[in-house]
């Protein structure tokens, strides 16, 4: 949530304004400006409107809702938008052929799975006051959850309630119990959350008891009783401030074996705590703090607010997967099943001898950004010993796809926890910062080595990206970390069965397969191999580059381990 109700402007009679969607697929373009086609005196002029996330900001009514279906597929321009809007006073927008000062007023949710919130940047998630675990995304009936709050509260909350000023008191408070390492938002959220408290209980101002009560509302550990003046008494049904409501738990020492009182109840049965953090299982990092990202299980982006780098030519439109549909606002890129879908809902009404499909009824798909560069990494574990880490070979490369906002496809062949040893394995992130990326570098190794497999992965990957997404994109990288001495023919991973003498057949089917990579158009493509320096057989990664068309990287001085497989 983002700021108090305004009882001045919201009033039952005034119908709120459609929730404004903001997915992966958002623009600037689309968030901040609205095009309008008008009609006058001097024939058809085009105007740039706000769009809407501003054109509400202003008007009388309920303030807009913004919905983000999943935050971490937030789009930059919907990041941008959400840590200027979200607790700012005063907004100044500045697009071609619109410049607005607006109060924000709008009120965000947003959705955000467990094990991706460790990867998010504090700045996001600092401006989301008020946090609630959701497992299932299963709600009570709006009844069952407005039943556990006090009655003052609810009364208070209809009619609607002034602000209150904030104590030097209280902002003392809030620094202890955030401690000193919390940002300046951080501090800003938990006293907002205090003031709201303060404002519910009808007191006149915020003193340390509400901060004690707004730090249980989102779990935060309460070490003590502040010293100073409790808040003054309210009605007989009002909580005092500085104690529990009903819609918070609290924990009682010498209590664990009590059954929970009436009193003691969440406001939410939702099951066990469930941390909304990177830990394992979706477990807070640590006991009695509801900001698990402090802890993250995974490395951060080091500038989530900047956009990937885009071409000036080629096809824009159509390209990417899609994520979604949307009403369309011309003719490209039509979503036809959900079109007709949406028009047969209406054919009744309508009354028509034939189907009919009205303008209201088009619908155009959502897509995501078409990646402009991919980085697709084949690594054998075979080759990689106890004394050799390719983490420092393979540092220049996931740098490059890290600044350049890059795709990974990882081809894993070799791997001793591999389902199926005589097939390679291969997945798709969408940074190098993806776990799975992280976990692949480290896995142990097996016995068997599907390398011809892997190669005719890689190939049937390079091709699909090119073919993809209308011209490719604009640059990619193949990073093959191998000693060439793949011992399962390429038949055997076809057919799942090892049959008769391998000898060299599983070498020959790779440099094969190879030669198909080699014969792509190379302006775009770029191959390296990563020889690890292995004795016997040590020329295998240049025969195989030589077919690819790569460069050889050194992987190592001197020569490694000299077992076979």
């Amino acid at each position: 949530p983002n700021g108090t109700a305004d009882p001045a402007r919201t009033t039952p009679a005034d119908p709120a304004p459609p929730p404004v969607v903001v997915g992966a697929a958002g623009r600037d373009e689309d968030l901040w400006t609205r095009t309008r086609l008008r009609r006058d005196t001097h024939g058809i002029t085009f105007r740039t409107e706000p769009g809407p996330l501003v054109d509400a900001d202003g008007r009388p009514g309920p303030p807009p809702l913004v919905v983000v279906p999943d935050l971490p597929r937030l789009s930059v321009a919907g990041m941008r938008a959400a840590v200027q809007l979200l607790g700012a006073d005063v907004a100044v927008v500045e697009r071609s052929g619109l410049r607005r000062t607006v109060r924000p007023r709008a009120r965000w949710l947003a959705v955000c799975r467990s094990a991706d919130a460790g990867r998010l940047s504090r700045h996001l998630l600092d401006r989301f006051a008020v946090r609630l675990p959701v497992p299932d995304l299963a709600l009570p009936p709006p009844e069952q959850v407005l039943a556990g709050l006090p009655p003052a509260w609810r009364t208070a909350a209809v009619r609607g309630v002034p602000p209150v000023p904030v104590t030097d008191e209280a902002l003392t408070r809030v620094q202890k119990l955030l401690g000193p390492d919390a940002g300046v938002r951080r501090e800003l959220a938990l006293a907002r959350l205090a003031r709201t408290v303060a404002a519910l209980d009808g007191e006149p101002s915020a003193v340390a008891g509400h901060c004690d009560t707004a730090a249980r509302i989102i779990g935060l550990t309460v070490p003590s009783t502040p010293p100073g003046p409790e808040p003054g008494p309210g009605p007989a049904e009002r909580p005092s401030a500085g104690a529990t409501p009903s819609t918070v738990r609290t924990r009682r020492p010498g209590g664990e074996g009590r059954r929970p009182s009436p009193a003691d109840r969440t406001l939410l049965e939702t099951g066990p705590a469930e941390g909304i953090g990177g830990g394992p299982g979706g477990t807070p990092a640590g006991p009695g703090t509801p900001f698990p990202e402090d802890e993250p299980a995974g490395p951060r982006d080091a500038t989530p607010l900047r956009g990937p780098g885009r071409r000036a030519s080629g096809p824009a439109l159509a390209r990417g997967p899609v994520i979604g549909t949307r009403r369309a606002t011309d003719l490209r890129d039509l979503a036809y099943v959900r079109t007709v879908r949406e028009a047969a809902v209406h054919q009744r009404v309508r009354r028509t001898d034939r189907f009919t499909i009205a303008p209201s009824d088009l619908h155009s798909h959502v897509r995501a950004g078409a990646p402009e560069r991919v980085l697709t990494l084949l690594l054998d574990h075979t080759c990689r010993d106890g004394d050799w880490d390719w983490q420092d070979s393979l540092a220049p490369f996931l740098q490059w796809a890290y600044t350049s906002r890059a795709t990974v496809q990882v081809i894993e062949v070799g791997a001793a926890d591999a389902k199926d040893e005589l097939r390679a394995q291969s997945f798709a992130a969408r940074s190098v910062l993806d776990p799975q990326v992280l976990a692949a570098l480290y896995r142990p190794a097996g016995r068997a080595s599907p390398l011809a497999h892997g190669v005719e992965l890689a190939a049937h990957a390079l091709r699909r990206t090119f073919r993809q997404h209308g011209t490719g994109p604009a640059e990619a990288w193949l990073v093959v970390v191998t000693d060439g001495r793949g011992n399962i023919p390429l038949r055997a991973s076809h057919t799942g069965r090892l049959t008769g003498t391998v000898a060299a057949a599983g070498v020959e089917d790779a440099v094969e397969a190879a030669a198909r990579i080699g014969a792509m158009d190379r302006t775009r493509l770029h191959v390296a191999v990563v020889d690890p320096a292995r004795e016997p057989y040590g020329d295998l990664p240049f025969v195989l580059a030589d077919s690819l068309g790569a460069t050889v990287v050194q992987g190592r001085s001197g020569a490694g381990g000299d077992g076979e497989r």
